[in-house]
């Protein structure tokens, strides 16, 4: 199998030892993204909300690497860590995808990176 590594210039530097996104057989898969400011390096401040609109505009860079978009998304993987949450996070998620949206999960998790609040990590496909 033959894979292609993306680093979207416009997101946040991985904190570890991971590609932002993987091309393989015909899909995109990207690591997760918080909503980590690129220009600052800290979680952008206001609530989770504003945590989501991040997390959104640093995936919408990763697809861009690849030369695609939320168009192109086929399942989302959300983290909360805070069920009570989900309300606050599916508004912003509802202005991200149009019909038909992507698969989707949602699971509270212990702990998150930085802090955050929410992680999302998205599959799409390369078919444009």
């Amino acid at each position: 199998m033959e894979k292609k590594n993306y680093t979207a210039p416009d997101a946040p530097k991985p904190v570890g030892p991971y590609s932002h996104a993987i091309e393989a057989n015909g899909f995109l898969y990207t690591s997760g993204q918080t909503g980590v400011d690129p220009a600052t390096g800290k979680l952008t401040p206001g609530g989770v909300q504003d945590e989501a609109r991040q997390t959104f505009a640093n995936l919408k860079a990763v697809l861009a690497a690849a030369g695609v978009t939320f168009d192109n998304v086929v399942k989302a993987t959300v983290f909360l860590a805070d069920m009570n949450d989900f309300a606050a996070v599916n508004e912003v998620y509802a202005q991200t995808f149009v019909a038909p949206f992507p698969a989707r999960s949602c699971v509270q998790v212990a702990r998150l990176p930085l802090g955050a609040q929410v992680e999302i990590e998205l599959i799409a496909s390369l078919n444009k």
